[in-house]
Order: C-alpha cells, then sequence, then structure tokens
C-alpha cells in the first residue's frame, strides 16, 4: 500500500483513525510505504525510516527519537546510517 501524506489538513482526532488503520492493514501482512513530512508521524509508526535528498536514498535508520539529529542531517544531504 502506498500511502503519502495521510494526515495533511485533517484534525486530531481523524489523524489517530488514519494512522489506526494503516497499522491495521500492516498487521494483517500488507506492506506500507509511508510517504510523509511528518517526522513524529514516522517515528510513531515506521518500522524504518529511509531519508531521501534529491532523488536519492541518503540513509536509513530505525524510528528512535535519539536519532532526530540524524536525521535531520540526513535530510540536508548527509549520508548517513
Amino acid at each position: 500500500m502506498l500511502v503519502s501524506q495521510p494526515t495533511r489538513g485533517i484534525d486530531i482526532g481523524a489523524t489517530e483513525f488514519v494512522l489506526q488503520q494503516i497499522l491495521a492493514q500492516r498487521d494483517r501482512g500488507s506492506a506500507i510505504l509511508l510517504i510523509s513530512t511528518e517526522l513524529e508521524e514516522l517515528l510513531a509508526i515506521s518500522d524504518r525510516i529511509l531519508v531521501m535528498y534529491e532523488g536519492q536514498i541518503v540513509g536509513e535508520v530505525p524510528p528512535d527519537h535519539r536519532l532526530i539529529e540524524e536525521i535531520g542531517l540526513m535530510m540536508a544531504g548527509k549520508r548517513g546510517g
């Protein structure tokens, strides 16, 4: 399943519902590719995070809040994890 910006422009209650539906599909065995600019959203529901810069994957990290600085550097083009 390809999901791009699934919670953009919706309220907190709707956001929670959408994210739970995505996780339910994952639990049923679906592969999910989530594209989002919302880092907190990615950290909350991802199994792994790949960062792209100028069309190239520059790194992969686990969804860990301690890695936010590293993720930010990769978003600026630094190759990482």
